[in-house]
């Protein structure tokens, strides 16, 4: 019996998210995305030293379709030891494609130089690929923009929902063209995806949302042709088939985006490929942590000292810190930010939140605003409004190019 072939299976990297981070002044550019290279660098020093055999990066390479230069590099750089190793999938999710079907994604520069054991996700395809312990048939599909598999002509006129539908039947149709010329291969098969599984736990990918997604069933994917089902785009990890073979898997993103992501694992998936006896195993990196201390200083003399007593409790080392302090209304003015922040040097970023009595706001429920992206703020005015269905996923759509533009 062949040994198992050895993969590496991440995704959802977002190189250029730079929320809670500082300027430095070594490299120029955000601490946070020094954070997101780190992590990229796990995987990769990871997957050299397991002598692997095969890379999938399940799509968003950056925070944006139009990286900056300096990012471009220090990502390329990393892929390009991957690929020099094994041959390394690159494919091209939502954030990596821009909105026009004629222009280049983010990452098609791999495709133009035809960089040596790099494979650019950017149609759906499948192919035999040879690796050191064997051949693998990899399939995929990057992720599913409406005008490039719906023929306008075709769909004009139609409503949001209708377009869902067409939508959620092309990508059906392509999904089962792959499984049947997979099946003609004996040998280990891989899916790899980015889009959504109707049956999977959302994570915090919601808030930095490009484009609108449609979701299928997990019974698309978990066919029995296949040895292992890749996936991105949701940034929670999550294993949707369990049960019995093969593993539908979301890796998960690599570093933590915001506070909604503040107790989710963090991590890749390196996954030992055999026909019909696949194993898997979710391997942590060491993503920078998010802690939240929340303080009822409504009947505190001094709500500053109510606070300070609470923060100096909790291990802050290295992590980006919220401090919410619920508080009446006539406190806001005494409570000292600075003094917070200065109380937590060992904190890599403080944020100072007042959860007032009696403030104003929109039905938020448990949520703080500060927790939400402008799209999901968006989202909640227009439901306040009584804005439903069909219009108000239209609108978000909208709101969700807008916000992109405006994207500095």
């Amino acid at each position: 019996m062949s040994e198992p072939i050895r993969l590496v299976h991440f995704a959802d990297l977002h190189v250029g998210m730079e929320n809670y981070g500082r300027l430095d002044p070594a490299s120029g550019t955000s601490s946070r995305v020094r954070d997101f290279l780190d992590r990229l660098d796990e995987v990769v020093e990871y997957a050299l030293a397991h002598d692997g055999d095969l890379a999938i990066f399940a799509g968003d390479a950056f925070k944006s379709r139009d990286p900056e230069p300096t990012q471009q590099r220090e990502f390329a750089a990393r892929i390009k030891r991957l690929a020099d190793a094994m041959p390394t999938l690159l494919l091209v999710g939502n954030h990596d494609m821009p909105g026009m079907a004629a222009k280049a994604s983010s990452i098609d520069i791999f495709r133009a130089l035809a960089v040596p054991g790099v494979i650019v996700g950017h149609q759906a395809e499948g192919r035999v690929v040879e690796t050191k312990r064997g051949p693998i048939y990899l399939a995929w599909i990057p992720y599913p923009m409406r005008n490039r598999l719906l023929a306008r002509d075709e769909h004009q006129g139609k409503t949001v929902d209708e377009l869902d539908e067409a939508l959620r039947r092309a990508i059906a149709a392509i999904l089962a063209a792959l499984s049947e010329q997979a099946a003609r291969h004996d040998m280990p098969r891989v899916l790899a995806g980015h889009l959504s599984v109707a049956e999977a736990r959302l994570g915090s990918e919601r808030t930095i949302l490009l484009g609108r997604d449609v979701a299928l069933a997990t019974s698309s994917f978990a066919e029995p042709v296949w040895d292992y089902v890749a996936l991105g785009h949701i940034h929670r990890h999550q294993d949707l088939h369990p049960q019995s073979p093969p593993p539908v898997v979301y890796s998960g993103s690599l570093e933590r985006i915001d506070f909604g992501e503040e107790d989710e694992p963090k991590g890749f998936c390196w996954v030992e490929l055999a026909r019909r006896t696949t194993r898997w195993r979710f391997v942590p990196v060491a993503a920078r942590a998010f802690r939240t201390i929340r303080v009822d200083a409504r009947s505190a003399e001094d709500p500053t000292a109510a606070a300070l007593e609470a923060a100096r409790a909790v291990d802050v080392e290295g992590a980006v810190v919220r401090v919410v302090v619920r508080l009446r209304a006539d406190q806001a003015v005494l409570l000292r930010d600075r003094d917070l922040e200065l109380a937590l040097p060992h904190a890599s970023t403080v944020i100072v939140a007042r959860d007032l009595e009696n403030e104003a706001r929109m039905r938020l429920g448990d949520l703080s605003p500060e927790t939400l992206s402008p799209l999901q703020l968006v989202e909640r005015y227009f439901r306040d409004q009584g804005v439903e269905g069909a219009r108000l996923a239209a609108l978000l759509d909208q709101a969700a190019q807008v916000l992109e533009s405006s994207d500095p």
